[in-house]
């Protein structure tokens, strides 16, 4: 009996019950997600129709992945929600129809999310099922990701199929279940209905290993083979072959139809086979006979090997005339891409037209999001170029293509085809190098690029390798080897201008050439760069442009890369002027996002927040895990774990243990993280006995920040000088400086030292002015290592600080955190949700654990909470 009508599922009860249980929970608000794995034939399909008869009280919903539409964008998602799209309005409605091409504009994968989840839990409870979900197109699977992390307040289950073996995808970050062969007992029950001896019997027994479509294909297969003749997949693949073999021509030719066709659209099948001449009545009622396919309201194959089963049986000119009549009824305007990647599948020889459609369907693609398809569209265009300049434009272009959508490997195979000396494909090995970052090859590859280039484009692509090799760091010498480049070009008044100017003259003289390259945009071309250059003018407002920039561009062009670089920097400057609620929004934010598009999310900006805050357990098990990264991605997360085990240190007063990680910072030289460090290179030195560092350090630090003339940059410099000198002038100038400064954590520390400075040379009331003071700052930041410093010190001046009492708001988690500080703000939950990417309802209930942890219970009491408190 097949798959698809079998009355009962042996041995698979845990499975079953496994299921059961995420339908009841989900009729209670708590939805979920399930991807069950196992080879061809387990039983996937047969679970998943089993759930299917299961769900009463849900609305089902259905998909499948297929290998034919593994490259179009948001294939997989469009059936599944087709049916409920009248439901929706505004940009929900706007976000969706972009990404199924019914609308123009550019998909923002982070709103269609939003838009599937608010269309599948707006309502009764929802049950989706997607079989072949190791065929989804990369766009669906990363929406689906999404939905699946996101449903544990929605009646919403999720229910995958994916057949073994299994690349990696974005579905494995969800819950899974492996199914494997059935126990003997059920095993030999399944076989008892095949009439075969008993020899044949164990022999069969042994072939299928408890596979559950084996065991029922097999024996219509004529028997057994000798073992590893075949795989049991393909010997079931034969067994549908053979029935599907049996049948007239025109049923079978229907079935062909229908195994090219990944829609399962009816209408679309009998057109189809009506434009091949079909006798679609009778071929109907025998192809539905033969139990391999089921049609009503959708076409359905009893298991998705018979599909490829029957599709691969038919000959090449069958398949291609099959191709050729799909592409005929696809409506040209609806559907334009379908209707040209039809035919080129029927496409046998190079051909210009069909080359120029499938480039044009790779700029619709990309215009959509869908880097993947537009890839595969310029692969299939490459290779049916006639002209040899038209083919390997379309060959970089895939490759670029592969490249964007993470197809690295793939990428460096179509370059292959390219002579070494053409920069063009020198270029993105130079990024294909970058994204693998298994060598510091990278950079030299995009500078062999610039060496056959001229002007803007040469400068241009320099530019690219300075951001190459940030991330490998000074220590592997591409940073040298990129000045070195530079110099050789026509001179400029550009951002690499001032690079060479740093490398070469220091900061004097570039300083003002980097002013003015933030006074227009062109910055805005390499903005990580940007990041970096604005940290070495120690300006906070430039900063806050770059940030503001960034965070701005990443929303309106839905770019997660950029908003999450944006988000990033929103932290740190939040870190530096002592603003860690608003750190904490940004880094929780950033989380958010990074969940949303399935990335880890960046650490530098938690090194940062978690030093200042001098919360030692945190910050050692955040190095430690940043230092291990860092073991595998070298570069400027290096200098970043170095500088903040520094800041950590010092402010516990474990000097010696300081002064190594500040050496560690500073020794690449990085740009802006090497300028950082240094004021905690001379407090450690300072504190060790070690003048001739801590002096020599001071000076690096003084050729930095003085061109620069912020407030700043001179209380810091000033600071770092009376450490040295010993000068209270330099302490008060220090002071001075900063107070006008936004560095409110630098203003404390330098309290904090004058009147550590004060206390030692035996001037007690005045130190415990300035100690009194600097402990009220860091207190009121939340600096607690610096604070306990201060409180030990003004001990010793006879005075008692009050420590910082324990705040409702401690035990709240970042994401808990920021949710709280919006909803104080009288942001509603479906404002929250928006911004965090959740749903209402999963709002609600971070509020009542949120209600819970603080001992309140309304939102009136959060907003009052959050004004007397500095969370």
């Amino acid at each position: 009996m097949d798959a698809l009508t079998s009355p009962s599922l042996l041995g698979r009860d845990d499975e079953i019950r496994c299921l059961a249980g995420m339908l009841t929970a989900a009729l209670d608000g708590r939805g979920g997600a399930l991807v069950l794995r196992g080879e061809a034939g387990m039983g996937k399909s047969a679970l998943l129709a089993r759930v299917r008869e299961s769900a009463a009280g849900f609305r089902v919903l259905e998909a499948s992945g297929s290998e034919f539409e593994t490259e179009l964008p948001f294939a997989a998602l469009h059936q599944l929600c087709a049916p409920l799209m009248d439901s929706l309005t505004g940009q929900h409605r706007e976000a969706l129809e972009v990404a199924f091409g019914l609308a123009s504009g550019k998909p923002d994968v982070l709103r269609i999310g939003m838009a599937t989840l608010e269309l599948l839990g707006g309502g009764d409870p929802v049950l989706c099922l997607l079989d072949d979900a190791q065929w989804l197109d990369e766009a669906s699977a990363q929406v689906f990701a999404f939905l699946g992390r996101r449903l544990a307040s929605e009646p919403v289950v999720l229910v995958f199929a994916a057949r073994r073996p299994w690349a990696r995808s974005r579905l494995d970050e969800l819950p899974g279940l492996e199914l494997r062969g059935l126990p003997d007992a059920e095993a030999r029950a399944l076989l008892a209905s095949a009439v075969v001896d008993d020899k044949v019997r164990e022999r069969l027994l042994a072939e299928a290993r408890g596979n559950p479509l084996a065991l029922l294909e097999l024996p219509r297969a004529g028997g057994f083979a000798l073992p590893d003749v075949a795989s049991v997949p393909s010997r079931i693949e034969r067994s549908f072959q053979d029935r599907a073999g049996r049948l007239p021509a025109d049923a079978r030719l229907l079935l062909t139809v229908a195994g090219a066709d990944p829609t399962g659209e009816p209408q679309l099948l009998w057109a189809a086979a009506a434009e091949l001449g079909i006798d679609v009545a009778s071929a109907g009622v025998e192809a539905e006979a033969s139990g391999l396919v089921s049609i009503s309201t959708r076409v359905r194959f009893c298991h998705p090997l018979a599909r490829s089963a029957v599709y691969l049986a038919a000959s090449p000119a069958q398949r291609q005339a099959v191709h050729l009549a799909l592409a005929a009824v696809t409506d040209p305007s609806a559907d334009p891409d379908r209707r040209v990647w039809h035919r080129a599948q029927a496409g046998t020889g190079p051909d210009d037209s069909l080359a120029a459609e499938l480039e044009l369907s790779a700029d619709r693609a990309r215009s959509r999001g869908g880097v993947a398809a537009a890839a595969a569209f310029l692969e299939r265009a490459a290779a049916l170029s006639l002209s040899p300049e038209l083919r390997a434009g379309r060959t970089l272009a895939a490759a670029q293509a592969k490249l964007d959508a993470g197809a690295v490997d793939v990428a460096a195979e179509l370059l292959t085809t390219f002579s070494a000396d053409d920069p063009r494909a020198d270029l993105l090995r130079g990024r294909i190098a970058f994204v693998r970052n298994k060598s510091n090859n990278g950079p030299s590859f995009v500078l062999n690029a610039a060496r056959r280039m001229t002007g803007a484009a040469a400068r241009d692509c320099v530019l690219d390798a300075f951001e190459i090799a940030l991330a490998f760091g000074r220590p592997s010498g591409v940073m040298d080897a990129v000045v070195r480049e530079a110099r050789g070009l026509e001179r400029g008044s550009d951002a690499l201008e001032a690079l060479v100017l740093l490398a070469d003259e220091g900061h004097r003289t570039a300083v003002p050439l980097l002013r003015q390259v933030f006074s227009g945009d062109a910055w805005t071309r390499h903005p990580a760069l940007a990041t970096i250059l604005a940290g070495e003018l120690w300006d906070t407002e430039v900063h806050s442009l770059v940030t503001g920039w960034l965070v701005r561009t990443g929303q309106q062009a839905g770019s997660p890369f950029v908003l999450r670089l944006g988000l990033a920097q929103l932290a740190t400057g939040a870190v530096i002027t002592g603003d860690f609620g608003k750190a904490v929004s940004a880094i929780a934010e950033e989380e958010a996002v990074a969940d949303a598009v399935g990335m880890p999310p960046l650490r530098y900006q938690r090194l940062h927040l978690a030093a200042f805050r001098g919360q030692e357990q945190a910050v050692l098990a955040e190095i430690e895990h940043s230092l291990r990264e860092a073991s595998r991605r070298e570069g400027l997360l290096v200098a970043n774990t170095h500088w903040a085990s520094a800041v950590l240190h010092n402010g516990l007063g474990d000097y010696p243990a300081a002064l190594a990680a500040a050496r560690e910072a500073v020794a690449p030289g990085d740009l802006y993280l090497a300028g950082m460090a240094l004021p905690e290179l001379v407090e450690a030195a300072v504190r060790c006995g070690e003048m001739d560092a801590a002096a020599k350090a001071l000076e690096d630090l003084v050729s930095r920040t003085s061109p620069c003339e912020t407030s700043w940059a001179s209380g810091v410099a000033a600071c770092s000088e009376a450490l040295v000198t010993g000068s209270e002038e330099s302490y008060l100038f220090a002071v001075r400086q900063l107070e006008s400064s936004a560095a409110r954590p630098h203003l404390a520390r330098a309290h904090l030292l004058y009147g550590e400075w004060l206390r030692r040379a035996g001037r007690r009331v005045d130190a415990r002015v300035q100690l009194r003071t600097a402990h009220e700052l860091l207190s009121g930041m939340g600096m607690e290592a610096f604070a306990a410093r201060a409180a030990v010190e003004l001990q010793a001046t006879g005075e008692v600080a009050r420590g910082r009492s324990a705040q409702a708001t401690d035990e709240l988690t970042m994401q808990e955190t920021h949710i709280a500080r919006l909803v104080a703000t009288g942001a509603t939950s479906k404002e929250v949700a928006a911004r965090l990417f959740l749903s209402p309802r999963t709002v609600d209930a971070h509020l009542r654990n949120i209600f819970r942890k603080v001992g309140i219970n309304s939102r009136r009491q959060l907003a009052d909470l959050f004004s007397s408190s500095s969370a």
